[in-house]
């Protein structure tokens, strides 16, 4: 249990509550709509219990008793649903807790501020019954409703109905008192960005407002404005996490930067992005005055190699050593890579070495002399033979690892390394794309089914040869036929053998990459994947997932399964109403984001108590205006609400504006808050 978790049971109990761990809630409602009608101003109290009363806590535990009884709260079990207020109806609990009295319980002289002023609601499991107790000025009220769930679907469907005059009424009060809406503008600006009515005009108008934004293909118009924006934080996410940079905005981006540190930041963001960038740029980056800043221009891809040879013999060390490390090394000519063979400075020459024993054989005195002793070595250079077979039997694993890797190594050596008694080493032998599969079986190995991998390189270089899909995916290893379910175009037979092997994983990756994966595999994977690597929304979003045919998984004992009737082109309205209350939060869920349910069950499964299916009904598109105004109205549900596609496109446009004119205050400094509206990274 969490900290506040564990505070809010040890109250429960210290008020004589026996908890009732491991029990999921069912069919309850989320306890803020069991809170609205205790603290409505348009209630009346069932019992008023004066706060002079003598033994007041003892009354009102009589009091809540009886009623709790009488209506059916406390169920035959002796179970009931509980949920007490911190400073307010909220509470600090998001969910209900269950709960069951024992011998000595005092609900009135525990939960509340204090003895005899209790705030609290309970709830019979079914939903059906609600009996909550608040303090008013003068009087402890317990306020009791019967038939609850009866008269919250009567509320939804009332709030279901709305006439043009209610409409328009709802979205002027949205914009009523805007420094109440402060409160909810990041909510705002976040869910506006993701919203699809939001057109691409009206959406660079949240530039500066949300992060979200910059992680969208932006038009050109909207990526220039981004480049000169006056807020950093927005220029350096464009550079981290833009597609539609140019190399002309790349250019404006980082010359025009003036400060030393960010124009530093900018090109590593454009040296590990291998963006191609101007002349211009490569040129005035090669010359910068900053150390750093030409240590990351050697990286870059696309450097010319004149610009490259100034680096090599840049005055900053660290400068040259870069240099050695890019691609390039091939480009400078042979009085360069001497004298970086030969350069005063260690690093440099480390650097400069380990790419001349590339082509160079490196024997085992030179890799002791020159200060070679390290992994990069072991795993990139041409060794020669006294230095492989010593680094074969080294001592530490972690070296032999790293050799384990070296694609010249010897095959005699290899072996060696094959029957290594470290794991690693042998998992690393494994994995060499020269062994023939014979070869690769007979290596023992550990291998973890569930632990994360990537593709192999040479597997991937790979993808387009279908001999080589076909050699591979027989593989016995794992991860190598993992790395052919990667490929976007398989044969068949190599789909059809991957579709069926016995590692779970491979048929998730062809499910997420293989646009020839088939719809009974596809199918298959969903009852058990619900997650993404590296494809959101496969394999349900595969353009072979099975679409017809799917009405008859409508009851589906597996809920995964049983939502997918609704994808039949054949399903019907009463299907989407069905599931919309349906014992599965994940059914209710998908009813929730399908355009056919009514809005009147929208409303309802706003009071569910999963925050999927929460947030799934705050985003339905017909969704009345006087709810969503609600929603968009209340930080907790703002987000979602500003998601939702049934906002007009007038309304986008004065919420947009709004938030701009918030914006231009706060950079004033009338609000007291000029900080740039930051997001989670989607």
């Amino acid at each position: 249990m969490t900290g506040g978790r564990e505070k809010l049971v040890e109250r429960l109990r210290r008020a004589g509550l026996d908890v009732v761990e491991g029990h999921r809630v069912e069919g309850a409602v989320r306890p803020w709509a069991a809170w609205r009608p205790v603290v409505s101003a348009t209630t009346a109290p069932t019992v008023a219990v004066r706060m002079d009363a003598p033994e007041l806590v003892a009354e009102l535990n009589r009091e809540w008793y009886r009623l709790a009884v009488e209506l059916g709260v406390i169920g035959a079990d002796g179970t009931f649903l509980i949920h007490t207020a911190g400073s307010g109806p909220g509470g600090t609990s998001k969910r209900w807790t269950r709960v069951r009295l024992t011998e000595r319980w005092d609900l009135a002289g525990v939960l509340g501020e204090r003895p005899g002023r209790p705030e609290f609601v309970t709830l019979s499991v079914d939903g059906d019954a609600l009996l909550g107790a608040t303090s008013e000025e003068y009087d402890v009220w317990l306020i009791a409703q019967d038939r609850f769930a009866e008269q919250r679907e009567a509320e939804a469907l009332a709030a279901g109905h709305e006439t043009a005059e209610e409409r328009a009424a709802a979205w002027e009060w949205l914009f009523r008192v805007p420094k109440a809406l402060r409160r909810v503008r990041d909510e705002w600006a976040h869910g506006l960005v993701l919203n699809r009515a939001t057109s691409e005009d009206l959406r660079a108008g949240l530039l500066g407002l949300s992060h979200h934004l910059l992680w969208r293909p932006l038009p050109a118009s909207v990526v220039e404005s981004a480049t000169v924006h006056p807020d950093w934080p927005v220029r350096a996410l464009l550079a981290e996490v833009q597609p539609n940079i140019t190399a002309e905005q790349w250019e404006r981006l980082i010359l025009g930067e003036q400060d030393p540190r960010r124009r530093w930041i900018l090109t590593v963001y454009a040296a590990d992005r291998r963006v191609e960038l101007t002349g211009t740029t490569y040129a005035r980056l090669a010359e910068d005055p900053s150390a750093r800043t030409r240590h990351e221009a050697a990286r870059l891809t696309g450097l010319p190699a004149h610009l490259l040879a100034l680096l090599a013999r840049d005055v900053d060390p660290s400068v040259r050593a870069s240099a050695c490390r890019g691609t390039g090394w091939s480009q400078l000519d042979d009085t360069v890579r001497s004298a970086l063979l030969d350069d005063p400075d260690s690093a440099v020459r480390v650097a400069a070495r380990l790419r001349h024993h590339r082509e160079h054989p490196l024997s085992r005195s030179a890799y002791d002399a020159e200060g070679l002793d390290t992994s990069d070595a072991a795993s990139s250079c041409r060794l020669a033979r006294d230095l492989a077979e010593h680094l074969a039997h080294h001592g530490d694993p972690g070296r032999r690892g790293a050799l384990a890797g070296n694609p010249w190594l010897d095959g005699d050596l290899v072996a060696v390394l094959a029957r290594d008694p470290d794991e690693g080493v042998r998992f690393a032998v494994s994995t060499r794309p020269d062994l023939s599969e014979e070869q690769r079986a007979g290596i023992v190995y550990d291998f973890d089914p569930g632990a994360y991998t990537n593709a192999l390189d040479w597997v991937s270089a790979l993808h387009d040869d279908p001999e080589a899909m076909r050699r591979l995916a027989a593989s016995s290893h794992p991860l190598v036929r993992r790395s052919v379910a990667r490929a976007e175009r398989l044969p068949p037979d190599v789909v059809a053998s991957l579709a069926h092997d016995e590692d779970r994983v491979v048929q998730l990756f062809l499910a997420e990459s293989c646009d020839d994966a088939p719809a009974e595999m596809l199918l298959r994977v969903w009852q058990w994947w619900t997650g993404s690597l590296s494809a959101p929304g496969r394999p349900r979003s595969h353009p072979n997932f099975p679409r017809r045919g799917l009405l008859r998984h409508a009851d589906d004992p597996n809920p995964r399964i049983r939502q997918l009737a609704l994808d039949d082109p054949e399903s019907t309205v009463e299907l989407v109403e069905r599931f919309s209350r349906d014992s599965d939060e994940e059914v209710r869920s998908r009813a929730a984001a399908d355009a056919r349910l009514t809005p009147a069950s929208a409303v309802r499964l706003l009071d569910d108590p999963y925050e999927q299916v929460q947030g799934a009904a705050a985003r339905h598109p017909r969704l009345p205006a006087r709810t969503l105004v609600r929603l968009l109205r209340t930080k907790d549900t703002a987000y979602a609400a500003a998601r939702n596609p049934g906002l007009p496109e007038p309304v986008i446009a004065r919420m947009i504006e709004l938030l701009q004119e918030i914006r231009a205050e706060a950079e004033a400094g009338t609000e007291g808050d000029a900080e740039i509206l930051v997001a989670p990274r989607p």
